[in-house]
């Protein structure tokens, strides 16, 4: 169970649940959202694989890997390169698409900082946050802002939790529920 400090004190606890075919046999997984303990959402149908996806992602880039490695601070560095992009994005979908019921979505934000020197120089530094925000079915939102290493942490800790409930060792090398569904173990 994933959970994030939100900027307005309030705590968003993030649980993997395995999503079961006809027969009873997990194939993917879906992500419950709770507010203080309290149910907040469902999202993310069938996300697993992405999360796997944007976890060994978000390891690259702080190894410097790539074009993260422009960031000096490997706090700063992430798997996209654009300047205000999205991760992901899981909302709460019916049968029938509607969407309703919940949000989950996580997007960069490049913020410049003022760093004073001493007399009346200084200059600007750039830094690079993740955004993490869900949305419950009230309208009320929650939003945390991580470093990469935080973000690192939490959707690991996810892709840990998935792989328990669906029985696999490798979310990212075997994507149970990704592309042609993969193999399962």
């Amino acid at each position: 169970m994933g959970g994030l400090r939100c900027v307005d004190g309030s705590y968003l606890t993030v649980t993997p649940v395995a999503c079961t075919d006809s027969v009873g046999t997990p194939y993917e997984i879906t992500l419950e959202l709770h507010r203080d303990g309290t149910p907040y959402g469902t999202v993310g149908e069938r996300c697993g694989w992405l999360l796997a996806r944007l976890a060994r992602g978000v390891d690259e880039a702080r190894a410097g890997r790539g074009e993260a490695r422009a960031w000096p601070d490997p706090d700063d560095r992430f798997p996209d390169e654009e300047p205000d992009s999205e991760l992901f994005s899981f909302r709460y979908r019916t049968r029938s698409g509607v969407v309703g019921g919940g949000e989950l979505r996580c997007w960069l934000r490049t913020i410049p900082i003022w760093m004073p020197d001493r007399g009346r120089r200084g200059e600007w530094r750039l830094t690079r946050r993740a955004y993490v925000e869900a949305w419950g079915a009230t309208g009320v939102g929650m939003r945390a802002v991580l470093t990469s290493a935080e973000l690192s942490v939490f959707v690991r800790g996810l892709v840990d939790e998935a792989e328990g409930c669906l029985g696999v060792r490798d979310l990212c090398r075997n994507p149970v529920g990704g592309p042609g569904r993969g193999e399962r173990r």
